[in-house]
């Protein structure tokens, strides 16, 4: 069913990109100068067999330039042009016990059926890549967590990943992957057996779902991100613990999408190489 609402948004995204550049008057060259692309870009975007949309700044940059929403480009609404209601840009959500609760799964859950890409730094590391021990020792003081709920969420997202239907980046700290495997801070009480077997799975589900998920290392020694996930062109959030940060204003999902650049240009470990680099640390689990 997934596959099925993806590949309708797709074709509704580029029909409808088709009509707003006709109605433009520029040059498919001139066009995609305009909107930040390159010319072999916006060919695929308009090629009947392409089954991808393009990256949320992207669609905002089309958006914007016709004047009508992205909800509206992707097929989501027969409303063209942005609604009237005011919207507040940022909101705060309390009551984020987790960093997974019903709220974080929903939103993924809608980007997901609209095919986004969605960008996370997550608090660990991503929870879709977690065994059922690890996210149990983890949430063990979230009661509210309903543990099978997310295991079946974990095992649907790779399993949709697997047939190329999602998408993914994540970066991540190497020294939070370091302290996992050296089960020191929050893991200290997590069996080493546990730990190395998540290593192991972990690498082997990353090799395995390259390129459809891609894992930058970055070094905290050089930079540093608070938790935060791009959802959409017109949603972010950022996690401080117990509270939801969200953003709707297109220039701030976009800051978290530079600041998303900013942490893949610093990465230390490279997605073609993350895959060895945590099969290394689960042989060095003791």
């Amino acid at each position: 069913m997934l596959i099925a609402q993806r590949r309708a948004v797709v074709k509704s995204f580029r029909e409808r990109l088709q009509v707003v550049m006709d109605r433009s008057a520029l040059t498919p060259s001139a066009y995609a100068r305009t909107v930040g692309i390159d010319r072999s870009t916006l060919a695929q975007l308009l090629a009947p067999a392409n089954e991808r949309l393009p990256r949320a700044e992207t669609l905002a940059a089309i958006a914007t330039l016709a004047g009508v929403s992205v909800d509206w480009l992707l097929g989501l609404t027969s409303q063209e042009r942005p609604g009237a209601e005011v919207i507040e840009p940022v909101s705060v959500e309390g009551g984020a016990h987790s960093p997974i609760d019903d709220r974080f799964l929903r939103w993924y859950a809608e980007a997901e059926t609209a095919g986004y890409r969605i960008r996370s730094v997550p608090r660990s590391f991503p929870d879709f890549l977690k065994s059922a021990e690890v996210m149990r020792y983890e949430y063990a003081q979230w009661p509210e967590i309903d543990e099978a709920a997310t295991v079946r969420w974990a095992m649907e997202r790779r399993a949709q990943m697997r047939q190329s239907a999602l998408s993914q980046e994540s970066c991540v700290p190497l020294q939070a992957l370091e302290a996992f495997a050296r089960g020191t801070g929050q893991w200290q009480d997590l069996p080493a057996e546990i730990r190395r077997q998540q290593l192991g799975e972990m690498s082997e589900i990353c090799r395995e779902l390259y390129p459809s998920l891609t894992f930058h290392l970055y070094d905290l020694k050089q930079t540093y991100s608070a938790p935060f996930t791009v959802f959409s062109p017109q949603r972010a959030m950022i996690y401080i613990g117990a509270l939801f940060f969200m953003f709707t204003a297109t220039e701030h999902v976009r800051a978290l999408n530079r600041r998303f650049d900013d942490l893949i240009r610093a990465a230390v470990v490279q997605p073609n190489d993350v895959c060895d680099v945590i099969a290394g640390l689960a042989d060095e689990v003791r």
